[in-house]
């Protein structure tokens, strides 16, 4: 086998210049997919080298094991014109994370990279773009999450919780992954991606803005562990350890009443429904904690596993290096940089047939400036980019919910065709659980805004997929597809004979991707999760929040969109290797490895030196002071982060203490750490004398890192930058009328993607898709519906066969 069929990305050469993690981690994972990365790094090295945790490079001299990770298995050089003319003379693909003022300089920037490389495909990194009013703001990435939707309603009821430090570069690396991939992909002559990590975040945030924006349930915080809409969900203490839990369906509370010995509270009026069980919740708790710790976590996941209700053990680093389901898979690899190594997170993209590198070397500062400097590369010319990028690829969409279906999303985005195939009596469970005759009536399920957001771009299509006409119409399409996404239960395809190895035998050079919780093969492998459970089982709840805290949830189903999104970039990745050798594979994606990254600082924290990582709660291990500060108005908060003391002395002028700048021993990030608290009082005193955007907008005016904590119900109408780039787009749809959607993460030369098409109507495509790509007619159309295996409704739940429900009952799953 050649090495490009061992490595998905063999061949492909990428220049990385600038700093930042959301670059580094794009190259990371080009990079661990068998391309050569060169990174050019400013002269005395990418600031992330000094982040903690550390490890001992050589002696007397530490550098960031989180950065080494970011960056294994690339070439390290340090950035000068002729390097970097040198470089980008002989790469595909040029990620850029240079400062703003750089990528637009008129001599040195895109317009004339684009002219000396036409063939480059250039994408752009930055905290919040190429345009708009924060366009040059100072940031950090807890005041860019901030300004993302996803601080505010985390934490305390008295105070918002920032996640630790490590988050936002996974999805804006990972989009720009996906956007450099399309790009090679197409074939095209060079195109050019903007990647915001604001964008990219506000991702994460969009189901909730889209729900709280329509009439429905009032934004507010609800305290640690505590989410709309579903409950119980939290992390819970046991006699030993800590149980992760989602329970959300009717089916599930009462398996789960059966299970703590309470069958009497399972038919209770009052806690029929999870917004009910939320608001009873201090009453429910008091029932069912002391039962908890009756039992060790693993004994209550295990019961779990057997009734299939969403519980898991929330492990400590400790526990999760260790665990023998994540080391069987091979999860965590070996880390080198100088003399240091650790265990770290394997990138997730788990290719089958080319799988990432299991461990991987980091480059010091300046390694390979000694190496020659490749050759340009000899290119014919390609012809001009025109169109969207994937256009041309055929995906059939087999999943339900969000992760699945915001994969399929971003190829949809992209320009692929996608089609959606739902069932009549079993629809995607986003579009709502109520089957009734009268809801069916009232058109409820194409009302739900978060499977139209989800589900745009798409050609949706009915099929009995347990009738065997409808299963071999399904098999039908995947014949003329190149890729097929699925999030079903395990079990669930191959009985229906749709699972990879039967698929695979129609056609061979498919590419496949199955999104289990927990990876197929595992003792795990039928747990049962939500994207809450993914986040519980990943450890990162046990490194949130402040010493002293249980373990911390950061979102209700934050394991969803992120499994999505490493879900995409294992799809384009598969998909580009296939181009460039005829092979197709399975991609076999645990979402809860997914999670491991964003607790990628914890892990090698433990690995390193063998102690349980240091919970900052709202401060941060190098910048002093960091926090979320509250502002004139009500439930109002700007998080401000202090990362130089220079921005120090300048913030102390901004809040009018001069004493505290002219005070010697403040002077240095260790001095301020030893009267944190009386200078987080001083910034207090003066934010609560201003509005949010008033505060934030004075301290970015002097150079500091400052971000508005925007609520869910902010971020479409009021959050100014957004807004002013054009990333809510409106969208007419049948049924629903007018309504806000979010523009793709990835911008194409300035200008974000418009939506082509809303979300389909339930079946708004069968026939078409029938006839255009499979031939029917319309004599066999009409027999298929006849027989309820296409159409355009639902069957109400009363009509519906036993046989058929119980079979798709199970692909409930994330």
């Amino acid at each position: 086998m050649s090495a490009a069929q061992r490595t998905a990305l063999a061949g492909i050469r990428v220049a990385e210049l600038g700093e930042g993690a959301g670059l580094a981690y794009a190259g990371k994972l080009f990079a661990d997919l068998g391309a050569e990365v060169c990174k050019l790094e400013p002269e005395g090295g990418d600031p992330l080298r000094r982040l903690p945790p550390l490890v001992e490079v050589a002696p007397d001299r530490q550098e960031s094991g989180w950065f080494a990770w970011l960056n294994t298995n690339k070439r390290g050089l340090t950035a000068t014109p002729e390097r970097i003319a040198a470089i980008l003379a002989a790469s595909d693909v040029l990620l850029d994370g240079r400062p703003v003022a750089e990528q637009l300089d008129p001599a040195t920037g895109h317009a004339a990279l684009r002219a000396a490389h036409p063939n480059l495909h250039i994408v752009s990194l930055s905290w919040f773009g190429l345009s708009g009013p924060y366009r040059d703001y100072a940031a950090t990435d807890s005041t860019m999450r901030a300004l993302a939707g996803l601080v505010k309603n985390t934490g305390p009821v008295a105070h918002p919780a920032l996640m630790p430090e490590y988050q936002g570069f996974a999805p804006q690396g990972l989009n720009a992954f996906i956007a450099a991939c399309a790009a090679l992909w197409s074939g095209s002559a060079g195109r050019m991606f903007e990647i915001s990590a604001q964008d990219a975040n506000t991702v994460i945030t969009e189901y909730q803005a889209v729900i709280t924006f329509s009439p429905g349930p009032p934004e507010q915080r609800r305290g640690i562990n505590r989410w709309h809409p579903t409950f119980p969900m939290g992390c819970y203490e046991c006699r030993e350890g800590w149980l992760g839990i989602t329970v959300l369906t009717p089916d599930q509370w009462r398996n789960w009443c059966d299970l703590i010995g309470r069958r009497d509270i399972a038919e209770e009026p009052r806690y029929l429904t999870s917004p009910q069980r939320l608001e009873a919740a201090e009453e429910l708790e008091a029932i069912y904690m002391p039962i908890l710790k009756t039992r060790t976590a693993r004994e209550w996941f295990e019961e779990g596993l057997r009734r299939r209700i969403p519980l898991v053990e929330v492990p400590s680093m400790a526990q999760l290096l260790a665990e023998p389901v994540h080391q069987g898979r091979g999860a965590f690899g070996t880390v080198t940089i100088g003399d240091a190594t650790f265990q770290a997170p394997v990138i997730p993209q788990h290719l089958n047939e080319t799988p990432p590198a299991a461990s991987g070397t980091a480059p010091l500062a300046g390694a390979d400036n000694a190496r020659p400097l490749p050759e340009p590369r000899p290119r014919a010319a390609s012809p001009a980019a025109s169109g969207l990028p994937l256009a041309g690829l055929r995906i059939v969409d087999m999943a339900m919910g969000w992760a699945g279906p915001l994969t399929t999303r971003q190829m949809a985005d992209l320009g692929a065709e996608v089609i959606k195939i739902e069932g009549r009596a079993y629809p995607d469970w986003w579009r709502g659980h109520d089957y009734s005759a009268q809801s069916i009536k009232d058109w409820v399920y194409e009302t739900r805004l978060n499977f139209n957001a989800l589900n745009r771009n798409k050609h949706g299509i009915t099929l009995d997929l347990t009738r065997p006409d409808g299963a071999d119409l399904a098999r039908k399409l995947v014949m003329t597809a190149d890729a097929v996404v699925e999030n079903y239960s395990q079990g669930v395809l191959p009985k229906l004979g749709l699972d990879y190895p039967a698929l695979v035998k129609l056609k061979p050079d498919l590419v496949m991707v199955t999104m289990p919780a927990y990876a197929a093969g595992t003792a795990w492998a039928e747990t049962r999760a939500y994207g809450s459970t993914l986040e519980q089982g990943s450890g990162l709840p046990s490194i949130t929040g402040a010493e002293g805290w249980p373990p911390t949830m950061n979102h209700v189903a934050g394991g969803d969109p992120n499994g999505g999104f490493n879900a995409g970039a294992a799809l384009i990745a598969a998909l580009l290797h296939k181009q460039r050798t005829g092979r197709g594979q399975l991609i076999d994606l645990s979402q809860v490895e997914c999670m491991f990254p964003l607790a990628a600082s914890g892990i090698i924290a433990q690995s390193y030196t063998g102690k349980a990582p240091k919970r900052w709660g709202n401060r941060h291990p190098l910048f002093v002071p960091h926090g979320v500060f509250r502002c004139r108005g009500a439930d109002a908060w700007t998080v401000i982060a202090i990362t130089t003391d220079d921005a120090f002395r300048r913030l102390c002028k901004v809040i009018g203490r001069p004493d505290l700048s002219d005070d010697p021993r403040l002077a240095t990030a260790e001095g301020r750490r030893t009267d944190e608290d009386r200078i987080e009082q001083a910034i207090t005193n003066w934010t609560e004398t201003q509005e949010p955007d008033e505060a934030m907008a004075i301290l970015q005016h002097a150079g500091i890192a400052a971000g508005v904590a925007r609520g869910f119900n902010e971020m479409i109408t009021g959050e100014t930058h957004l807004l002013a780039r054009g990333f809510w787009q409106e969208v007419d749809r049948p049924i629903l009328g007018k309504h806000w959607q979010p523009t793709p993460a990835f911008r194409e030369n300035a200008k974000p993607y418009p939506i082509r098409f809303p979300a389909p109507t339930l079946g708004q495509y069968t026939r078409d898709v029938l006839t255009r790509i499979l031939d029917l007619p319309e004599s066999e159309l009409n027999r298929l519906e006849a027989e309820r295996i296409i159409g355009e409704a639902p069957i109400p739940t009363s009509e519906r066969a036993p046989r058929s429900s119980a079979k798709l009952r199970a692909a409930l799953k994330t």
